[in-house]
């Protein structure tokens, strides 16, 4: 079984947790605009920034994405 990153979940984990995208920006010392970037699904995360935001957010890092189930051919 494979999967692919569907949809960024961040939107939905900042208002989870009550905390806004320049909050989390400031968390982790980027800008606001990068924040968005994320939440746009304009810009994928580095799996540093990932790690980073799941520990910001107190969840898991496969949290921050769908998962789309695939082929094992894709």
């Amino acid at each position: 079984m494979a999967y692919k990153v569907g949809r960024c979940l961040l939107r939905e984990l900042l208002t989870a947790a009550k905390m806004e995208q320049t909050d989390l920006a400031r968390k982790l010392n980027v800008t606001p605009p990068q924040i968005n970037k994320y939440v746009k699904n304009k810009q994928g995360m580095s799996l540093q920034v990932a790690k980073n935001i799941a520990a910001i957010l107190n969840c898991h890092i496969d949290d921050l994405y769908e998962w789309i189930e695939v082929g094992d051919n894709e």
